[in-house]
């Protein structure tokens, strides 16, 4: 079961942080050099069907697979519970902050979205996609002590 879990989870996170290195390096710079807003909603549109499933299932799983690793969650906020539940805490922390930048997004820029606010819109788009790289290392820290 955990094997399953772990390929659906990585799974989700190549859809999800492939899909904003693509926008934040091939769509993006496109998008801000012509003003382009269409272009820029033709992709979220396209993208979210894919997207946000696999965000969905990068939750589902990542909550299974931490549950698995640490099954307490009192353990998963205690300063000493050891690697596991920090990194634990680390991953929550990380989709916390892109809960806050996708819904600031969602529900002031975007509304607004013109040539004008099309930089501000390019902050968000980089503040995901940095908050997904991160998300990525952090899951291979369970696997990897990075020279530690």
């Amino acid at each position: 079961m955990t094997a399953t879990l772990l390929l659906l989870h990585l799974l989700g996170a190549t859809i999800w942080t492939g899909g904003h290195l693509v926008l934040a390096f091939t769509i993006l710079p496109r998008v801000l050099k012509g003003r382009d807003v269409a272009s820029l909603h033709w992709f979220e549109q396209g993208y979210e069907k894919l997207g946000m499933p696999a965000l969905l299932v990068q939750i589902v799983t990542g909550l299974w697979l931490a549950w698995q690793k640490v099954p307490s969650l009192s353990l998963w906020f205690d300063l000493d519970a050891g690697p596991i539940a920090h990194l634990i805490r680390i991953k929550l922390l990380l989709l916390l902050l892109t809960a806050l930048v996708a819904a600031h997004a969602r529900f002031r820029v975007i509304p607004r979205l013109s040539p004008a606010t099309l930089p501000l819109m390019g902050w968000h788009i980089a503040a995901v996609t940095l908050l997904s790289v991160a998300f990525v290392a952090t899951g291979l820290s369970f696997r990897v002590s990075w020279g530690m």
